[in-house]
């Protein structure tokens, strides 16, 4: 079977492949006992740039754990999502030995760098001069044992009772970035320290590992699983995965794992119409919008066996919807991971064909909605899997987007508001009235929690805390976005995506490649917009500042010229008004409508009268206020601005309308629905990434 698979994912690969820049080959062995993996790795690492490179640069982000000295310890206080550290338990990563594969011992030459903030005791990344520089167009083969202490689970990796997650496990190279890429001005490596709010960057390559475990356990990883062999006395079995195209392994072990394995069916889960669709939408031929079939693996606690369909029907939403609007998945496999109970902190996580959702009793999304999480996480396969954007610098290009791309999946797959939160199993409604709500005004509802504490562009580390962190790299990107397709119109925004999706797949894209991407298939500059939603603070407000509508009364006073004057007294006006029947009654109708922030953007007026006559004005923003002024046989009904809420970045909505009829339930529906989803999104943000 394992040979089928195989060969479907050398077939699935030939619709894009990544130049392998550098590529592992591991064999390691977990000690359950201990918490510990003994491991040893050749690493390939071919230089593509033009420059003579005279070290190498790696992440060692165990050692992120070694001590409260860290910089990742100093950033988070030994805190990440709702998880803290155990008392004692630490991990760490020690490199043993380097070598040159027929030359010379590097050991020695290993010296720990921070370049990031000069913390001496941070043990998260290491250079090493090389004797003899690597030429352009050449490649080095470079020998690695190591040894890696897992901590207790809480960020991402490590163990909880006899459940491990191995994530960032082992030695692993930074990124050569030449003159050119991203924004790099000179060749240079790019190799940041771990922080409590970074993730992950590095180059695509082929992985080809061997895992040893005792037989007992049941194994999931990133990849084809090629072979297993179990030893002479029984004890130990070695698990081999293999895959290409990737820039990250995880795995994970577990001797209660319940394995299911199903096979996602493009031709039945993708019907013809659907297809169709697609081709009309996104101007693609019917051959590129075909999906190819994957392995669906799923690990799940014996406990959650009842959320198997749930975990299987979420996961082939995900690939379907991803799949048709995006790009098709390239891999053969996905291995989707439920965390025990206690294990928590490894949930909610992304790695290359490999992902972990969760479940919790009490309160959490994962419990309310795996769902939500199951998409989520398996949407990094497109926006941190095969669009490699730095997570390190732009964390927003991957989560933000990864949060726009969610919320369209989760709406279109489930219906808005159907996944409702929980609280011990029962639905939330129970206890307090909550409104049904699309992704939209949940990610906006976060949003405007912390509208002007940082640009959107920003090193993940350089935000003002971690919730300016969580807002700006995921909802408030998400809000972006989707203002950014209501200004473009829906089928465009589509093909913007999709162009952007295909042209950087397997590349290191940054935002100035997106925001090419955007004017080109878009077809005009949208730098304006940009240059104040990713690079600017300022916030978006317009508002319905005066209406008056008043009868146009008998002008009093001397009209006519010369001879010809005639008088009209203000009793003669008056006279001549009451005589004036109802439905011969002039109105004259002024509106203003100002700008109140600083962000500007073209926004329209929708103007609505009793008669029924509908008016739409059109005003760049430009300056502070515009006044429109018009006389109708007819009393003015209403004023919105902004009607079909193209703009979601603006703050308030509840100044963008002014109406004749009573409103007087408005001010509290929005404030108790924003205060409840605020406390829930803030939860999101600090459960997912």
């Amino acid at each position: 079977m394992w040979k089928l698979l195989f060969a479907l994912s050398l077939a699935v690969s030939l619709y894009g492949q990544a130049e392998p820049i550098a590529s592992y080959q591991i064999s390691a062995r977990l000690d359950p006992e201990k918490k510990t993996v003994e491991g040893s790795e050749t690493i390939v690492w071919k230089n593509d740039s033009p420059d003579a490179v005279q070290e190498l640069r790696f992440h060692l982000y165990m050692n992120a754990f070694k001590n409260q000295k860290s910089t990742w310890m100093r950033e988070s206080g030994g805190q990440m999502r709702s998880d803290n550290r155990k008392k004692d338990s630490w991990g760490f990563i020690d490199v043993r030995k380097m070598e040159m594969v027929g030359g010379e011992d590097l050991t020695k030459r290993i010296q720990f760098i921070s370049p990031d903030d000069g913390n001496p005791d941070d043990r998260t990344v290491i250079r090493v001069p090389l004797a003899a520089a690597v030429a352009p167009g050449q490649q080095v083969k470079i020998n690695v044992s190591f040894l890696t202490q897992l901590p207790h689970v809480f960020a991402r990796t490590g163990f909880h009772g006899n459940f491990f997650l191995g994530g960032q496990w082992f030695p692993k190279l930074g990124v050569f970035e030449k003159a050119g890429m991203r924004y790099a001005t000179t060749g240079q490596w790019n190799c940041h320290q771990f922080h409590a709010t970074t993730e992950f960057y590095a180059d695509f390559g082929t992985y080809d590992v061997k895992l040893t475990v005792p037989s007992e356990y049941v194994v999931g990883a990133t990849g084809v699983m090629t072979g297993q062999q179990v030893e002479a006395s029984g004890k130990h079995t070695t698990y081999s995965f293999y895959q290409e195209n990737v820039h990250d392994f995880a795995w994970t072990a577990q001797p209660a794992f319940k394995k299911y394995e199903r096979m996602f069916q493009a031709s039945a889960e993708v019907s013809d119409k659907e297809l169709d669709e697609i081709v009309r939408r996104l101007g693609v031929t019917r051959e590129e919008a075909k999906l190819s079939d994957v392995k669906m693996i799923l690990l799940l606690q014996p406990e959650h066996e009842s959320q198997k369909e749930r975990h299987f029907k979420a996961l082939a939403n995900a690939i379907k919807y991803f799949g048709l609007w995006y790009g098709r998945y390239p891999h053969a496999t996905i291995t989707l991971v439920d965390p025990p109970h206690g294990g928590g902190g490894a949930g909610g996580m992304e790695y290359p064909t490999f992902i972990t959702g969760g479940t919790n009793w009490l309160v959490s999304p994962a419990e309310t909605n795996p769902e939500e999480v199951i998409v989520h996480e398996f949407g990094h396969q497109f926006w941190q899997g095969l669009v490699a954007s730095n997570e390190f610098e732009e964390a927003w290009m991957d989560e933000g987007f990864n949060t726009y791309s969610t919320g369209k999946v989760i709406d279109h797959a489930y219906g808005p508001g159907a996944l409702p939160l929980r609280f011990g199993g029962m639905p939330w409604s129970w206890f307090i009235k909550t409104p049904t709500l699309d992704s939209d005004t949940v990610n906006r509802a976060a949003y405007l929690f912390a509208a002007k504490s940082d640009t959107l562009w920003r090193y993940a580390w350089q935000y003002q805390n971690s919730t300016s962190y969580g807002v700006n790299s995921y909802m408030r990107t998400g809000v972006m976005l989707r203002t950014l397709e209501n200004l473009l119109g829906q089928d465009t925004m589509g093909r913007v995506m999709r162009t952007y999706q295909q042209r950087w797949r397997f590349r290191h894209p940054s935002a100035p490649d997106f925001i090419k991407v955007v004017n080109e298939v878009g077809g005009k500059d949208m730098t304006w917009f940009f240059d104040q939603a990713l690079y600017g603070s300022n916030v978006l407000d317009y508002r319905v500042a005066e209406v008056s509508c008043e009868p146009e009364k008998t002008a009093e006073g001397i009209f006519g010229d010369g001879g010809k004057k005639s008088t009209i007294t203000k009793k003669e006006a008056e006279t001549a008004d009451e005589k004036i029947k109802k439905e011969q009654r002039v109105y004259r109708t002024k509106i203003t409508i100002r700008r109140e922030g600083e962000f500007i953007a073209p926004v329209d007026t929708k103007i609505v009268f009793e008669n029924g006559e509908v008016l739409r004005e059109k005003w760049d923003g430009q300056y502070r206020w515009v006044k429109y002024e018009y006389l109708r046989k007819s009393k003015l009904k209403s004023v919105e601005v902004d009607p079909e809420r193209k703009l979601l970045l603006d703050i308030n909505f509840t100044n963008n309308s002014h109406t004749d009829l009573p409103r007087v339930d408005t001010a509290a529906k929005w404030t108790s629905s924003l205060l409840f989803w605020v406390q829930n999104i803030l939860l999101l943000a600090s459960s997912v990434n």
